[in-house]
């Protein structure tokens, strides 16, 4: 039975951390004084999940809640603040659930190079966890303390008369216990295919680097999302979209939809 229960709390806790993000932050940084808050929530299912090329079926469901702030404190210098809740609940023969503080997110991104079209920036985060119960297969991966580094390139265009955008991230995570430092690469192509609706294509991958035994082995996966934002105004605006896993090892198949609120300040 190790490799059952172990192998599924693996998964689960790859689950707890792997939903991607609705908002897009980008290379790009606001103007001074300017603001943003994006409130979203995210219910996800997984109803499959790999060990290998071998399928488990552990019962898995989740529902998030987040909070993205971004203020420009400079127009280089955009700062971060991001507090999540999350509810878990896990079937048969983990049989485990948690409610409560999810990762809480802070740092900033600045603006090295920003010439015709192109934008280059770094952005650095520390993630707080939201429990210190290791013991509860709920909650794992989300007790330890990260702290994510990566670069962001940006490249703004026109497909016809709609103005686009590419937005590409390469991130390393690292974590001071439980699983392993992670490289995350994140792509977003954006197309305003009319002037209040903005249509997101966005790729979320994870490799991890190496493994923590006996809980964590090696793992990577790769989630798509595809998303709408409709602006209600100059300030508000609405966002509605789904994701799925298209590529997993060890790691669960996880699958889900994102809703949110903007609001420019």
């Amino acid at each position: 039975m190790w490799v059952t229960l172990k192998t599924i709390r693996l998964l689960i806790g790859l689950g707890l951390v792997a939903t991607p993000a609705c908002a897009l932050a980008g290379a790009w940084t606001l103007r001074d004084g300017d603001g943003i808050l994006i409130v979203s929530v995210t219910p996800s299912t997984a109803p499959e999940a790999f060990i290998g090329s071998k399928s488990l079926s552990p019962t898995y469901g989740k529902i998030e809640a987040q909070a993205l702030v971004e203020y420009g404190l400079t127009d280089k210098l955009t700062l971060i603040f991001s507090p999540s809740l999350d509810d878990i609940h896990i079937g048969a023969p983990t049989n485990a659930s948690r409610t409560g503080l999810g990762y809480t997110e802070f740092g900033g991104r600045y603006n090295f190079l920003a010439i015709d079209n192109w934008v280059v920036s770094a952005q650095a985060t520390l993630r707080a966890p939201g429990t210190s119960d290791y013991l509860n297969p709920a909650a794992i991966g989300y007790t330890s303390v990260q702290v994510d580094m990566r670069g962001l390139v940006g490249y703004s265009f026109n497909i016809g008369p709609m103005p686009a955008f590419v937005d590409g991230q390469l991130a390393e995570r690292y974590s001071d216990s439980g699983p392993p430092s992670e490289v995350h690469g994140d792509l977003t192509l954006g197309v305003r295919v009319l002037p209040r609706l903005l249509a997101l294509g966005q790729s979320f991958s994870v490799i991890s680097e190496g493994n923590h035994l006996p809980v964590f082995s090696s793992y990577n996966y790769s989630k798509a999302q595809l998303s709408l934002v409709y602006d209600l105004s100059k300030q508000w605006s609405v966002q509605a979209g789904a994701f799925t896993t298209y590529e997993e090892h060890n790691a669960l198949e996880e699958k889900g939809i994102v809703a949110a609120l903007w609001f420019r300040f």
